[in-house]
């Protein structure tokens, strides 16, 4: 097994493990992981992850066993800063996608999309084709996370032999549904990337660039997407918990420093 599985920067944020990583490095772990074959979860953490984790048991304990937690979140970044920490970038599923999607038209890597609304898998396998030639997408389905429905799609899944499964359910659903399944689906990348499918078909505007390097994406989804106000109210939750723990942490130093 390579050596680089196992040893990896990290910061904990709120108790949440927080993968340092590029998107250059993330690529190299996918390699690293298609190359081990063993079932492998990684996980694309933002502030809303933070703060369920932190009243759900089940989900705090699947990021914590995922094999890799990425910052998806701009929240994170300032949050480590405060803590005397650094990450490096974001490291988005929306980005990430056709990152992989590209590396896997020059390796040979078998991609699978499960999830978003019906249809939205498929019309975003055939967009993937179209930028990234002799891509493999060895399957596109809807299903859901409902346990009813987890024997077929397993089955579908064993069946095509991807080496990276992309699980579109939206948080924790879709991180929580890897991991209860992640033996018998033998995938060795598994990874939820939430509305990455709904942004690259095109059924979910993503903020314009210039917004994304203000920092103020979630301000856009907020304006675009007024019904995500409750699940937008973790946000400033978020902020203050850093702020509260950055200031218990400074006056923890001041007093080492004062003896």
């Amino acid at each position: 097994m390579p050596p680089n599985l196992h040893h990896r920067p990290a910061v904990r944020i709120l108790g949440v493990r927080v993968d340092a990583l590029s998107y250059d490095e993330l690529l190299a772990r996918i390699a690293d992981f298609i190359a081990a074959g063993a079932p492998r979860q990684v996980a694309t953490v933002n502030p809303e992850f933070v703060m369920e984790a932190r009243h759900n048991a089940e989900f705090r304990a699947v990021l914590e066993r995922a094999d890799l937690c990425l910052a998806d979140g701009v929240g994170l970044l300032w949050a480590a800063r405060r803590l005397g920490s650094r990450l490096p970038e974001r490291v988005t599923g929306s980005d990430a996608v056709p990152l992989v999607a590209e590396r896997a038209a020059q390796t040979g890597w078998r991609l699978f999309l499960l999830g978003a609304a019906p249809g939205v898998a498929e019309r975003t396998a055939g967009i993937l084709r179209s930028r990234y030639g002799g891509v493999q997408i060895v399957g596109a389905y809807a299903g859901s996370p409902a346990d009813v429905e987890a024997p077929e799609i397993i089955g579908r899944i064993r069946q095509a032999r991807p080496d990276v499964l992309f699980v579109a359910y939206g948080a924790p659903k879709q991180d929580l549904w890897i991991a209860r399944h992640s033996a018998a689906l033998g995938v060795p990348v598994m990874m939820g990337v939430g509305g990455a499918f709904d942004h690259i078909a095109g059924v979910r505007s993503r903020a314009p660039r210039w917004v994304q390097r203000l920092n103020l994406e979630w301000l856009y989804r907020l304006i675009t997407q007024p019904w995500r106000w409750r699940r937008q109210l973790a946000l400033p939750r978020f902020a203050w918990a850093v702020l509260q723990m950055s200031n218990v942490k400074r006056e923890a130093g001041s007093g080492k420093r004062q003896a």
